[in-house]
């Protein structure tokens, strides 16, 4: 007889995928405050005695470094909410089904991408 799919994860995956979930959320919070003050940090460097070729250089380059953290920052922040939203996929018991198959997304993706809302087979049918 053929082995029966099933419909969904049982409580007790569910349950060990949220604490992997919220271990991620509680890293990935941390380190978006550690960006948030990386290009909050208005405090200059000790350059107002050095040459003003320097000093140029220096503040195009902390413009950019400003820039570059803030785009990890936007990033980071759309990886929480991806998070946030794979936990109420857990509440509603619909964690690990894949949107556009129906089918459940293999264990082994979810365990790398927990936030994943696609199969393999899916995300290949977008390509």
């Amino acid at each position: 007889m053929a082995k029966e799919l099933k419909a969904r994860y049982t409580d007790e995956e569910l349950e060990d995928f949220r604490k992997l979930i919220e271990d991620k959320i509680n890293k990935a919070q941390a380190d978006l405050d550690l960006l948030r003050s990386a290009y909050m940090n208005n405090g200059n460097n000790g350059t107002d005695d050095t040459s003003p070729t320097f000093k140029a250089f220096e503040e195009g380059s902390e413009t950019m470094s400003k820039e570059a953290n803030t785009q990890l920052a936007i990033r980071q922040e759309k990886f929480i909410r991806d998070l946030k939203n794979a936990m109420i996929r857990i509440e509603n018991k619909t964690y690990g089904v894949c949107r556009v198959t129906g089918k459940l997304i293999n264990n082994k993706r979810l365990l790398l991408v927990p936030h994943a809302t696609l199969s393999i087979e899916a995300k290949n049918m977008q390509k």
